[in-house]
């Protein structure tokens, strides 16, 4: 889609931007379609090897994609839950993939590419899963996927938990786990790591018209959490040290505000982006349920933020949007699975030169909005 095709959409009222206020801030972004554009997909199956037996892997929920640009083609890795299960976190999730030439109109393939298997991260993922999976491309070419491990219902009896673990691909078919991010030479998570954790990305910036991950002061660094916003470093994109204060504690950047749309929870988005103004974080804010969030939105909904962090230091907050650019509005952002309304921001890619932010619409579906580069 064009520049101005989507400029045409502002003119005739197919959306509402949002009103911006920061310079910094990535977009505006329009919704180019009023539809989800990936949906469950019943027909697709797959020899689930921890069942040993065919499972409908893509069946009743397809959302939370993670994106990335692969020899002139966006990939979507999203989550798909499969037919067992009657609630929302009562199902297994996989991360499969479609594909596009024009960022809107995808093909599913037809297996999951990061599943739980006989390995040695069944306890991790088993039978849980995969779920909500962020993106980054290394400067070498290979590609990073974060998702989170989830053992709902582990056989061995083991406490649940979830936990960030990292996956890579040359080539975005053929994947390799290498398990938690934060787990130590002896397997067990680094000290004041807590055992739930989710949600993170990896600082990427522009080069030669691709996103790649991005070395500030010599190292790499990733934004994780979901109840408040931390930081980590890494020299090889795999193994993460989280970043402390001076007490010695997991340094906090941001968490939530009461009266504002991320009353409840702040939720790392998708990769952020190093841009002349700084680093630029996406995230997901839900909103509180008991009357101290923002009154304007619906309570338990997730909207989508955006902070500026320094570009030198990337612990220093610069700024941060006090309103949502992105709610939930439309018929299948507001009914689904979780009908409290969702948009949750989770893939973001350069694409021809325009901003392409795919989202996950109340635990059901994949939405997709569009904004111009600056």
């Amino acid at each position: 889609m064009s520049l101005k095709t989507i400029m045409s959409l502002f003119h005739f009222g197919k959306v509402t931007p949002y009103l911006k206020e920061q310079s910094w801030v990535i977009g505006p972004f329009v919704r180019p379609c009023d539809r989800p554009i990936i949906t469950p997909t019943p027909t697709v199956l797959f020899d689930c090897p921890m069942k040993n037996e065919m499972v409908r892997w893509a069946e009743n929920h397809t959302f939370n994609p993670a994106a990335t640009v692969y020899q002139d083609t966006i990939y979507l890795l999203f989550r798909a839950e499969d037919g067992n299960g009657d609630e929302v976190g009562g199902y297994t999730s996989r991360i499969g993939a479609a594909v596009s030439k024009d960022g809107i109109s995808f093909g599913l393939l037809p297996k999951p590419l990061i599943y739980p298997a006989v390995d040695e991260w069944a306890d991790d993922e088993w039978c849980g899963g995969c779920e909500d999976p962020r993106a980054v491309e290394s400067e070498n070419g290979f590609f990073a996927v974060y998702y989170t491990m989830w053992n709902r219902d582990n056989p061995k009896g083991l406490e649940r938990s979830a936990k960030i673990g990292v996956a890579t691909s040359k080539d975005l078919k053929e994947w390799t786990k290498h398990g938690p991010i934060f787990a130590g030479t002896d397997g067990l998570m680094q000290p004041g790591i807590p055992k739930w954790h989710k949600a993170c990305g990896v600082v990427q910036q522009e080069k030669d018209g691709r996103l790649v991950a991005a070395k500030i002061n010599g190292k790499y660094w990733l934004y994780w959490g979901e109840d408040a916003v931390h930081l980590a470093t890494s020299s090889d994109l795999l193994h993460w040290q989280p970043v402390l204060d001076a007490k010695g504690r997991i340094l906090e950047l941001i968490s939530p505000r009461r009266g504002y749309f991320d009353s409840l929870l702040t939720e790392v988005g998708p990769s952020p982006v190093l841009t002349n103004d700084g680093i630029v974080l996406l995230y997901n804010g839900k909103n509180d349920c008991q009357g101290r969030g923002d009154p304007s939105i619906g309570p338990g909904a997730y909207t989508a933020g955006q902070a500026l962090f320094s570009k030198d230091n990337p612990a220093i907050l610069v700024d941060r949007m006090d309103k949502p650019f992105l709610e939930p509005k439309l018929a299948f952002e507001t009914t689904g699975q979780y009908t409290a309304g969702t948009v949750f921001v989770e893939g973001l890619v350069l694409y021809h030169d325009l901003w392409y932010l795919y989202y996950g619409t109340a635990d059901s579906y994949v939405g997709v909005a569009m904004a111009s580069r600056k």
